[in-house]
């Protein structure tokens, strides 16, 4: 009964973090930070609409945010690709951090997709390979990484942003390989598994604390589309408290201190299994 109850709260929260009126990326964009210039394009192929980013402030301070946005309306969920980046998303978002690098602007990413767009087109224009980029990238920048998962972080999609010197997740939003359906088709061979498969990912934002694999989690009560302005409100103080912890810090100790953290998951000593 135990296993049964704990199952049910992990899949409740699959729900509430793939709920159609939960707020997206431009929602926070627009309560969290001020005089937000989006920017658009990769240089090398086009602009992808599922990965926006560009320059703000954030309490008064220059900053470089990059964000996954899924869309409501059809035509919206269109034009963002249902939050599925292309290659040429990562590629933009490589752009931007270069540009915060040379500018000493910190870096906030936020995380809300299914995953990378898996189609033929994508793998063509190199789709793993500018994931990979960008996790390298990451792992180097000198500036301040902050990443926020607001709602569903899927798979290399959603490492391709989420390489941080802090992680934040709020607390219905879900971090995991592998959607539960995907698992679930996989293990057993039918997408009905997915209950099941969602408590063995440990894909809950206090699971993941447990594990070391995030810093804070948010607090939205029973689901941020419920109370918006009031999780944007904590959501903000947490980002800033991560920013104060992170600013003081050696820029060379802090990026290795970043390198440290992605390389100790999945060893002895993060609580991970090898």
């Amino acid at each position: 009964m135990k296993n049964k109850a704990a199952q049910s709260k992990a899949w409740k929260t699959v729900q509430i973090a793939r709920h159609p009126d939960r707020p997206q990326f431009l929602d926070y964009v627009s309560e969290i930070f001020t005089e937000f210039d989006a920017l658009h394009g990769d240089r090398l192929y086009g602009d992808d609409g599922a990965m926006v980013g560009g320059l703000a402030r954030f309490n008064g301070q220059a900053v470089m945010v990059v964000g996954q946005h899924r869309g409501r309306s059809t035509r919206e969920k269109l034009q963002h690709n249902f939050g599925m980046s292309n290659p040429e998303g990562y590629r933009k978002s490589q752009r931007l951090l270069d540009m915060a690098e040379r500018f000493n602007l910190p870096v906030f990413t936020f995380i809300d997709t299914m995953g990378a767009y898996p189609g033929v087109g994508a793998e063509e224009r190199g789709q793993a390979e500018a994931i990979a980029t960008s996790l390298a990238q990451l792992s180097s920048l000198k500036v301040p990484v902050i990443a926020t998962v607001l709602g569903e972080g899927g798979s290399g999609g959603a490492l391709g942003i989420g390489v941080a010197d802090r992680v934040i997740m709020l607390s219905h939003s879900i971090y995991s390989v592998i959607s539960p359906e995907g698992c679930a088709s996989i293990l057993w061979k039918t997408a009905e598994k997915a209950e099941q498969a969602s408590e063995a990912l440990a894909l809950t934002a206090d699971k993941l604390k447990e594990l070391g694999i995030v810093e804070y989690v948010v607090d939205e009560g029973e689901g941020a589309h419920l109370q918006p302005d009031v999780v944007m409100d904590k959501l903000k103080h947490v980002l800033q408290a991560a920013l104060d912890e992170l600013v003081p810090m050696d820029a060379n100790a802090r990026c290795e201190a970043r390198y440290q953290r992605l390389m100790k998951f999945g060893s002895d000593n993060s609580g991970l299994a090898s």
